[in-house]
């Protein structure tokens, strides 16, 4: 008698079908862009339970990425590791070997679910990152020698190492990739220290044709910090107080990152690369990490949307992928016009007195600090895991 009743259900239904395909259009229009989307987050439960293979049917995600403070949230709380835990208490193993075969088990799991994403394009995607021992960012020899045993450890075409952009790091970037191993290059805050991330990348290229290598094998992404830049110059900035200061909150990371973008482009059009394309090398792409937005008066989606460049990669965490994927604004290319904004953006903020040099420095040395207490407070935890289930820990 009542035919409301079903014309709601079927208005429901179509509303939800709608979200869903608004939901799948806003990360397949910024794939679609050119941008692959990796989650910058993994654990033992996230591969176990099916959710990764998940994001990456459902979400577009074609990559992971992994840092030492993701790894001590994910093993710190134990869940899931309990088996491997006991089996490595019961071998008694250091707790640097416990921490070592529990990274690289779930990096090997991830670039398994991923080797399908991997092989269909050619390389390019399909990739998971794992990063060397943090307390050894100033150890150029040190890192050299610990991407290559991770490279062997995981044992997987899809591994990315993990080499952070200091001063110690640069050469040693060089020399991995001239191994013919692939590198994601991360901690970079500078514009000056991308372009020696580049060189060093071109340099390990070279090396490796010098060497006989195929350079078709080699992939490589450079991880452009962004959300940092803004929370330590905003900060300076609401210090001064002053209305011009004010007015640019909020505009000084995607202006940084839209000129490494620039110089991206310059330097992938250069002579040294147009000799090394012909023999199947690829670009290095600039990736945005760091693309958590930390002012609640930003869009959660601002490093994500104002960042869409073709060949690039955006890592997110899940809350800002569930946000894009919600309410992302992807309208096509939003650097390549912007470099002359940006530039003036950044001027400005240093006629107020805040100097850039002074800010990306700061962030460098934050940075590989915190992942080294990060690693730190992993190990104790291992460490206590292992004497509770009968090892010394030592």
């Amino acid at each position: 008698m009542n035919p409301s009743p079903p014309r709601v259900v079927e208005q429901t239904a179509r509303k939800k079908k709608n979200t869903v395909s608004n939901t799948v259009d806003n990360l397949k229009r910024l794939s679609d862009e050119g941008v692959s989307i990796w989650l910058d987050d993994l654990s033992r439960k996230r591969i176990t339970s099916g959710n990764l293979a998940e994001l990456i049917e459902q979400k577009h995600v074609v990559g992971v990425t992994t840092n030492p403070s993701i790894f001590q949230a994910a093993i710190g709380s134990g869940e899931g590791y309990e088996e491997q835990l006991a089996d490595l208490a019961v071998r008694g193993v250091t707790v640097d070997e416990a921490v070592r075969m529990m990274t690289t088990a779930d990096v090997r799991a991830a670039a398994d679910i991923l080797r399908p994403v991997y092989e269909a394009t050619g390389g390019r995607d399909g990739r998971v990152s794992i990063e060397v021992d943090p307390r050894l960012a100033h150890d150029t020899e040190a890192t050299i020698a610990e991407a290559k045993q991770l490279a062997w450890l995981v044992d997987r075409p899809n591994v990315m190492i993990k080499i952070p952009a200091t001063k110690a790091g640069l050469p040693a970037i060089t020399e991995v990739i001239g191994l013919g191993i692939s590198v994601n290059v991360t901690l970079i805050f500078s514009l000056e220290r991308y372009r020696e991330v580049m060189d060093a990348y071109l340099a390990g290229l070279e090396r490796a044709q010098a060497a006989g290598i195929g350079l078709a094998g080699i992939h490589s992404v450079a991880s452009f910090f962004v959300s940092r830049v803004d929370s330590e110059i905003d900060k300076r900035l609401a210090k001064a107080g002053t209305d011009d200061a004010l007015a640019l909150k909020g505009k000084a990371a995607l202006a940084n990152a839209r000129l490494a973008y620039e110089a991206y482009e310059e330097v992938f059009a250069g002579e040294r690369w147009t000799v090394l394309a012909p023999a199947g090398a690829h670009k290095q792409r600039p990736l945005w990490a760091s693309t958590g937005v930390k002012d609640p008066a930003y869009k959660d989606t601002l490093y994500v949307d104002e960042l869409v460049a073709p060949g690039t990669v955006n890592t997110m965490p899940e809350g800002t992928l569930n946000a894009t994927a919600d309410h992302g604004d992807i309208h096509g290319d939003a650097v390549t016009g912007g470099y002359a904004q940006a530039r003036a953006d950044l001027a400005a903020v240093e006629r107020l007195g805040i100097s850039y040099d002074e800010v990306v420095k700061q962030l460098e040395d934050e940075a590989v600090a915190k992942f080294e207490v990060a690693w730190g407070d992993l190990l104790e935890a291992v460490a206590t895991s292992l004497r509770g289930k009968g090892a010394d820990g030592e």
